[in-house]
């Protein structure tokens, strides 16, 4: 791994969408202690994806897993760096981040491509994690503190994707899919009779 952190060996950091948004994002916008902490905060936007692999001496504690980097960054509509800028990736639009217990709405993921200032599509990729909402037994003001809060900070996957990757924002066809277009490719074949 890329960080600082003292993890034992073998251990490696491979979060799920929801370990992300409840015990790492949850924790953030609450303001409770993460132990131990392995995202860094960092106002992601004006960096350029290239910049975030450790080169500043201030992005080497950004834990990572192979090609991905997190970061803890203040939400804000503008992704604009000196070289591009982070657009919506075509075809994906927000995914729901589900509770494994309960199937409850935890948070959303939203995925976003790099575009240089010519506006020539890179292969880096965020993946920007919200959450989704507060508790409800707090008073009205308690709550629409607490949401200001919670919408304030997200957490960034930033890595890049491989160019055998599919890009037009679609899944490819998994085997099973294959299996299946095939078997309908069988039903126009008349056997003799």
């Amino acid at each position: 791994m890329g960080s600082t952190v003292n993890l034992p060996p073998g251990f490696r950091f491979c979060p799920s969408d929801e370990e992300l948004v409840v015990h790492f994002l949850h924790r953030k916008a609450a303001l409770l202690p993460c132990h131990p902490d392995v995202i860094p905060d960092l106002g992601l936007y004006p960096y350029d994806p290239w910049q975030l692999d450790g080169t500043y001496s201030f992005l080497s504690k950004a834990l990572s897993e192979g090609k991905q980097r997190y970061f803890y960054s203040r939400r804000t509509q503008n992704k604009i760096t000196s070289n591009g800028c982070w657009k919506p990736m075509a075809g994906r639009g927000e995914e729901l981040v589900l509770a494994s217990d309960s199937n409850k709405t935890v948070g959303t993921k939203k995925y976003f491509l790099f575009y240089t200032a010519d506006g020539i599509r890179t292969n880096w990729v965020m993946e920007e994690y919200r959450l989704a909402g507060f508790g409800t037994s707090a008073s009205t003001k308690t709550r629409n503190r607490q949401k200001q809060d919670y919408s304030k900070w997200v957490i960034c996957r930033v890595y890049k994707r491989d160019l055998d990757e599919d890009d037009s924002g679609t899944d490819q066809l998994s085997c099973l899919d294959e299996v299946f277009l095939s078997l309908d490719d069988l039903d126009e074949i008349s056997l003799p009779k």
